[in-house]
């Protein structure tokens, strides 16, 4: 036994190997080089080689995007704060008051209103869009492609669902676009290309000066009585972020307030252009719902996985089985099995783990409710999808 009682690091086992050593060496063997360097070894080292460095590499491999989401705090600062603008409203309160309210003030007549999309697969949900917003918007302007923002065929939903959206049709300016099928590219390069053509359907739309243009996707909804405020009101601010409240596959999990991508601008020729990221510091308050991965069908779910702009998410093919999806919805867990997106370790703990159930449908989109039995799937109780 050598010193501290190891039978495997004993200056005697040393000497016996290096001898072995220079014996196995005069012979030049590669068999009995491979004997030298493991007669080097200890056990507690090829453990360390063979055990431990293997089931590290699998668990970065598998957790890695965890690892990463939760060191966020470490290496990227919060965003500037929005200069949050309180919103007042009630049915029963005229609009005179209400822009007051706002410290702003009333117009002899109302803006007109374009509401632009660019256009998927979500047609429940635009549907339900459309409905709520209808009585407030002038034209309503969608774009759609052959091609997913991650490059993928895909077919013309809208064009062949457009019997289902009659209702609109005297006031909608329709657009399609070819994909580029750019394999290798970043999604969002095709994603601004796309919202890029917006600006010229817009155009072809007869948008106009002064007009208020909606800037969100198909499942940011902003609600009626905050379009109808905006386009009453004056001396707004010319470029209007809307804080929505954030809803994951249905209005039963709600997730947090802090949606703020949808905005609504007052039109400028030769400046507006379509965005979706921050174009400035101010946000109105519970101005409507974020609704995401809010779809009917479990292949809907599993398209969109695929489809947008963060494919990269989907590490694993089995993310991807339709069982599991459904497990995933019912439980209010994450799709990606990803960590909370946030800027403090606070934050990232406290919205760790399955979404609580919401059992309210109060303060939800009208036509939503009034058609509760055609978008059960939408509310609170109800997360079985269907397959198709």
């Amino acid at each position: 036994m050598a010193e501290g009682g190891s039978r495997y690091c004993s200056k005697k086992s040393d000497d016996m190997c290096a001898e072995a050593c220079n014996e196995e060496t005069a012979k030049s063997s590669n068999v009995s080089r491979i004997k030298c360097i493991l007669c080097g070894l200890n056990l507690k080292a090829l453990i360390l080689l063979f055990v431990l460095i293997p089931t590290c590499v699998c668990f970065v491999y598998a957790h890695g995007q965890k690892i990463t989401y939760f060191l966020r705090p470490l290496w990227e600062k919060p965003p500037k704060p929005f200069n949050e603008i309180p919103h007042y409203y009630h049915e029963n309160v005229s609009m005179d008051n209400l822009c007051r309210l706002h410290g702003w003030k009333i117009r002899e007549y109302p803006r007109r209103v374009y509401d632009a999309v660019v256009f998927s697969n979500e047609l429940d949900i635009l549907k339900i869009r459309w409905k709520d917003l209808y009585p407030y918007v002038n034209e309503f302007v969608l774009l759609e492609s052959n091609s997913t923002f991650t490059g993928l065929p895909k077919p013309m939903v809208f064009a062949s669902h457009r019997e289902d959206f009659k209702f609109i049709d005297s006031r909608l300016t329709y657009g399609q676009i070819p994909g580029r099928f750019k394999k290798g590219e970043n999604p969002f390069v095709e994603e601004a290309y796309q919202r890029l053509a917006l600006d010229y359907l817009l155009k072809q739309a007869g948008i106009q000066d002064d007009d208020l243009l909606i800037m969100s996707d198909v499942d940011e909804i902003p609600s009626s009585h905050t379009i109808n405020l905006l386009r009453w009101c004056d001396d707004i601010p010319s470029i209007l972020h809307l804080r929505l409240k954030n809803y994951l596959y249905s209005f039963e999990f709600p997730v947090d307030n802090n949606s703020w991508r949808a905005s609504v601008h007052t039109y400028q020729s030769g400046k507006t252009r379509y965005a979706h990221y921050r174009q400035s510091d101010d946000i109105l308050t519970d101005a409507g719902w974020h609704c995401s991965f809010c779809f009917r069908r479990i292949s809907d779910f599993i398209f969109k996985m695929k489809a947008y702009s963060h494919f990269d998410r989907v590490r694993f093919s089995h993310f991807l089985n339709p069982k599991r999806v459904q497990q995933v919805i019912c439980k209010g867990a994450d799709l990606f099995d990803m960590l909370p997106e946030e800027y403090t370790f606070k934050e990232i703990i406290g919205k760790m783990g399955n979404i609580p159930h919401s059992y309210s449908a109060v303060h939800l989109p009208a036509y939503l409710l009034e058609n509760a039995d055609k978008f059960k799937f939408l509310l609170p109780g109800k997360c079985l999808r269907e397959s198709g």
